[in-house]
């Protein structure tokens, strides 16, 4: 009974690794692209290299005085109330320090990148907008 077991065990680790291993090599289903055309990277590996820089605004950077936490709360809060907006809008970074707030990451459209600004100008405690989202083209 104990070697059908362990027999039963070994049988069902090969089936899992095998699965797995499929699954880790087989190209994404979504995958359409042409043989010999490259296609583009799927990280954003330029945009982080692009942030490494001492003058660009991370979230590391954020500000932990309280009136720049308060604001950033609402400024999130403004952003993602609007149904209007795409996911992609909705999860744009948020920073705030000294009141000046500043947007970062991808949206969907021009419109949108004008719409998350108008939403954020009339918060209590702005004094500025850095407007730094990109549109995203593909």
């Amino acid at each position: 009974m104990r070697k059908a077991i362990n027999l039963i065990s070994l049988t069902l680790a090969l089936a899992c690794s095998a699965s797995f291993a499929t699954a880790q090599t087989a190209p994404h289903a979504k995958d359409q692209s042409k043989p010999g055309v490259a296609s583009p990277a799927a990280d954003n590996s330029d945009m982080n290299e692009r942030d490494k820089g001492t003058a660009s605004q991370t979230p590391q950077k954020q500000s932990n005085a309280k009136t720049d936490r308060t604001l950033l709360a609402e400024a999130r809060k403004a952003v993602v109330k609007d149904e209007s907006l795409s996911t992609t809008a909705h999860n744009v970074k948020i920073l705030v320090k000294n009141g000046v707030v500043t947007l970062r990451g991808p949206v969907k459209s021009a419109e949108e990148k004008t719409k998350v600004e108008e939403l954020i100008k009339p918060l209590a405690g702005v004094n500025s907008i850095d407007n730094k989202l990109d549109i995203k083209t593909n």
